[in-house]
This record gives C-alpha cells, structure tokens and sequence, in this order.
C-alpha cells in the first residue's frame, strides 16, 4: 500500500499531517511543480488544494498515476 501526500499551501495541508499524511507545503507555482515532480514513488495518493491544481493544470489529467484528489474550496 502506498502512502498519502498532500501539496499546497501551509493553512490547508499543515493538519493532514496529524493523520500521517506526507505534507509537502508550497505556496508558490514553482513550489508546487517542484512538489509535484519530486513525490516519492511510494505515493499512490496526493491531495491538492484548489490553488495547487489550478497551478498543476493538466499535468493533473496527464498522470494515471498517482490518484489525485482536489480539496473542496
């Protein structure tokens, strides 16, 4: 089984952590493309705040994998 992460800004991922998910803040576009690029291949889940998807784009729709799940706004 894989592990969850989850990419975006520190006041919407920061508690993810309590539920051992790998939190990977980025606050910048460049951040998270570079959060995106660089997650662990033993990540079957990422969960994206609204901000970190309208910046990941279709780089979301292009990848089977990982599984990607978009907060609610």
């Amino acid at each position: 089984m894989g592990r969850v992460a989850a990419i975006g800004e520190q006041t919407r991922v920061a508690g993810l952590a309590l539920a051992g998910v790998t939190v990977l803040v980025a606050e910048e576009p460049e951040a998270v493309h570079r959060a995106w690029q660089g997650l662990p291949q033993d990540v079957a889940l990422v969960i994206v705040t609204p901000a970190a998807a309208d910046t990941l784009g279709p780089a979301l729709l292009e990848s089977a994998r990982p599984l990607t799940a978009v907060m609610p706004a």
